[in-house]
């Protein structure tokens, strides 16, 4: 039974630039009971040259045969958005615990026929909301859940950044879910959510791109029942590094850039001045979550209590509002 093994084997469904990062991390987590077994990608031979890159013993050429590997325990999903969905369904479906890349979906409809398949069938289901798992984002959460600096008033926070925009990029592809809100602003909205909790009332204003159909630049108002209140912008018109600055009655907290991967953060309170925290992170940073997904499967549970299913419902919901206000829908939504 999955719950007394000590050894956790993984499957990667998809052969992209995430799919890369976590296979070496999951080959670096060999000594924690880590065993990376299988990959899956839509043709067969983009399978077998990422298997042969990373040592991995089973290539399958679609997704279905993946899920219905008796040598896999678990499968992160690394495919573009709008396979989130499908690919997680087929790998709950297979008895396989998932680690689906974010968004967890494409939108709450989505995120809500997935989490019910997984609950249904006792299956483990988390969003790889890796930020999460951090040892600064951690440390952050802890210190706000102490109360010492009292209520959370304001969170102001966001970054910018151009990607290339050659021709196919998935940012400014429709067909594939893009956009900034998806890609970069989810981890804005669920930092805003792991902090003041699900939104009472959604404000957007977004720039959708003529050419790309998708948007481009995103400002966000978050109102919560408790008063406090959430400014989140995202854009990829421009640069700023992405950092996220919580205004407490009591000080204030400023977790440094990169927002999706810090290592440090400032705190500052009256009696005590400035004090800034460094949390070295080692190897990527990915391996958090994976250490998470097998502390629970050798458990288990079936969630995580640092992100909850019910949570990531709630963040798909708020991104739906913001989505829903700047009239932008994906094809077949």
């Amino acid at each position: 039974m999955l719950g007394t093994m000590d050894t956790i084997r993984w499957a990667i469904i998809g052969t992209g630039h995430m799919a890369r990062t976590m296979a070496r991390e999951l080959l670096a987590l060999g000594d924690a009971g880590v065993e990376l077994v299988a990959v899956g990608s839509r043709r067969v031979e983009t399978a077998r040259t990422f298997a042969t890159e990373y040592g991995i013993p089973h290539a399958w050429g679609d997704y279905e045969s993946v899920a219905g590997d008796a040598a896999v325990d678990a499968i992160y999903i690394a495919t573009p958005h709008v396979l989130h969905h499908d690919t997680a369904l087929a790998s709950l479906r297979g008895n396989k615990a998932v680690l689906c890349e974010k968004p967890f979906t494409l939108n709450a409809r989505e995120a809500a026929f997935v989490i019910a398949e997984a609950r249904h069938r006792q299956v483990f289901a988390m969003e790889a909301m890796w930020t999460r798992f951090l040892p600064a984002v951690a440390a952050v959460r802890d210190l706000l859940q102490a109360g010492t600096l009292g209520r959370v008033q304001m969170i102001v926070g966001g970054g910018a950044f151009v990607p290339d925009k050659a021709p196919g990029h998935y940012l400014f592809d429709r067909q594939l879910g893009g956009g900034a809100l998806l890609d970069a602003g989810v981890y804005l909205v669920s930092m805003a959510s792991m902090i003041l909790g699900k939104p009472r009332r959604v404000l957007a204003s977004s720039q959708v791109g003529p050419g790309s159909g998708v948007d481009e630049q995103d400002a966000i108002v978050l109102e919560h029942a408790d008063g406090g209140t959430a400014l989140l912008y995202v854009s990829l018109r421009t640069r700023r590094a992405p950092d996220l600055e919580i205004l407490c009655e009591h000080g204030r907290i400023c977790i440094e850039a990169p927002i999706f991967r810090p290592a440090a953060f400032t705190l500052w309170t009256p009696d005590r001045g400035v004090i800034r925290h460094e949390y070295p992170i080692v190897g990527s940073g990915y391996g958090h979550q994976v250490r998470e997904v097998n502390a629970a499967l050798r458990a288990g549970r079936t969630e995580s209590a640092i992100i909850p299913l019910d949570e990531t419902l709630a963040i798909m919901h708020t991104m739906d509002a913001i989505r829903s206000q700047v009239g932008l829908r994906y094809p077949g939504e």
